[in-house]
């Protein structure tokens, strides 16, 4: 099980490179740097937030996690 400060952590590295991308797609695509950053800004704050709901809600599920043993020697 991770930790919650864990969980915020690898949301916003991941984040750093998918702001960087939303970033330079919205300048290309608007042509305005201060619109560019103002959508990877609103972007990165969304996806982290929603990264973190969707970790959280992975800890509760049993799929795919191995059980600890019932006793150690």
């Amino acid at each position: 099980m991770e930790t919650h400060i864990r969980s915020i952590l690898k949301a916003i590295s991941w984040r750093a490179g998918g702001t960087a991308v939303t970033f330079i797609v919205a300048w290309i695509l608007t042509g305005n740097i201060d619109i560019a950053a103002k959508i990877g800004a609103l972007d990165t704050a969304l996806k982290i937030g929603a990264f973190y709901i969707h970790e959280r809600l992975w800890n509760h599920l049993d799929f795919g996690k191995e059980k600890p043993p019932e006793y150690q020697i």
